[in-house]
């Protein structure tokens, strides 16, 4: 189940890295690989920082489900992503992402979960592309774009289909800090660590307070799915 991750333990921090060898898309076993590797902080580690291979974060969803598979795989697809983006959001440790090259569609969504968000430096493309593709967002996805995404830019990245660059990225608000490609990781675990150094119960509570709400109104309008 965890062969499109890898999981490190580097200190208090779990490192989970995700690596299909392809587009990195979040298809049925990419999101029970992640779900795993979560399991498995929860009971290992303090804080999560989860990025992707070197030039690459993530591309999206697995278009093929949607096209090729039928309407039953591929609802199910959609609501274990929903669900996904919705624990990680709601992730009770400190969660980084780090982007780590293209980030497009639930790969973009992906990054927006994190507590602080990065992304490495280079020719690389962040943002929704939905509307390009003939497709809405769901209302997870309005939930994180809205709370995340800088007012001035939330019309442009979600109704116009803008790609960024990573710069371009920052001042949207899709990421925090931009790193050099090469220091990414060092720079994820670094954050992860900082983080990790607050009281548990007391980030977790703060993060419930913050985010519970709208975390628990998307789940209750998934349950009739």
């Amino acid at each position: 189940m965890t062969e499109r991750t890898t999981y490190e333990q580097v200190g208090d921090v779990a490192l989970i890295t995700m690596d299909d060898g392809k587009a990195n898309v979040f298809g049925p076993p990419m999101i029970a690989a992640v779900n795993a590797q979560l399991d498995r902080a929860a009971d290992d580690a303090k804080a999560v920082a989860l990025s992707g291979r070197p030039g690459l974060f993530s591309g999206g969803f697995d278009l093929n489900v949607f096209r090729d598979s039928g309407p039953a795989e591929a609802r199910a697809m959609g609501l274990a992503g929903a669900r996904l983006m919705m624990r990680l959001y709601g992730w009770p440790q400190p969660l980084v992402v780090a982007a780590s090259g293209h980030a497009i569609a639930l790969g973009a969504l992906c990054v927006l979960t994190g507590d602080h968000r990065l992304a490495a430096d280079g020719e690389f493309r962040l943002g929704l592309n939905e509307v390009a593709i003939g497709r809405t967002l769901p209302p997870f996805a309005w939930l994180l774009a809205r709370e995340r995404l800088s007012k001035r830019a939330l019309t442009q990245a979600a109704l116009t289909a803008k790609m960024y660059d990573p710069e371009g990225a920052r001042d949207a608000g899709f990421v925090d800090e931009v790193a050099p490609a090469d220091e990414l990781r060092d720079v994820a675990l670094e954050r992860a660590a900082q983080l990790a150094e607050y009281d548990a119960a007391t980030f977790s509570a703060m993060k419930q307070g913050l985010r519970g709400d709208g975390i628990d109104a998307v789940l209750a309008g998934l349950e009739g799915n």
